[in-house]
């Protein structure tokens, strides 16, 4: 949480408080891999309710409400944090919050 503070993030925080997911993200006790964890959210997509990724070249395919479940999260709006089309933030944005939160300075694509 103190990372995403010194970068800058409190709206990222707040929002996470106000859709229920800050707990998933401040809970130490939950042992993830980094890089899978990174594998799998790049190649990451939704499309009608069946989230999509292959991490290890291994396919995953879980329908969000499910994946709530194991997550303890809620599933509104899950769809707009992964979908495709990021054009809102813009590229220049999108990029310098990727590498923030990445903590790769030389990222190069978002």
């Amino acid at each position: 949480m103190g990372y995403f503070q010194e970068q800058g993030l409190e709206v990222f925080l707040d929002k996470m408080k106000a859709q229920g997911w800050f707990k998933l993200f401040t809970n130490t006790q939950l042992r993830c891999c980094q890089p899978d964890v990174a594998e799998f959210y790049a190649n990451v997509s939704v499309s009608e309710g069946v989230l999509t990724s292959t991490v290890n070249r291994v396919l995953i395919e879980v329908d969000v409400r499910t994946l709530r479940v194991i997550l303890g999260i809620p599933a509104t709006g899950f769809d707009l944090y992964v979908r495709e089309d990021k054009s809102l933030l813009g590229k220049a944005r999108l990029l310098k919050l990727a590498q923030r939160l990445s903590q790769q300075l030389g990222l190069k694509n978002p």
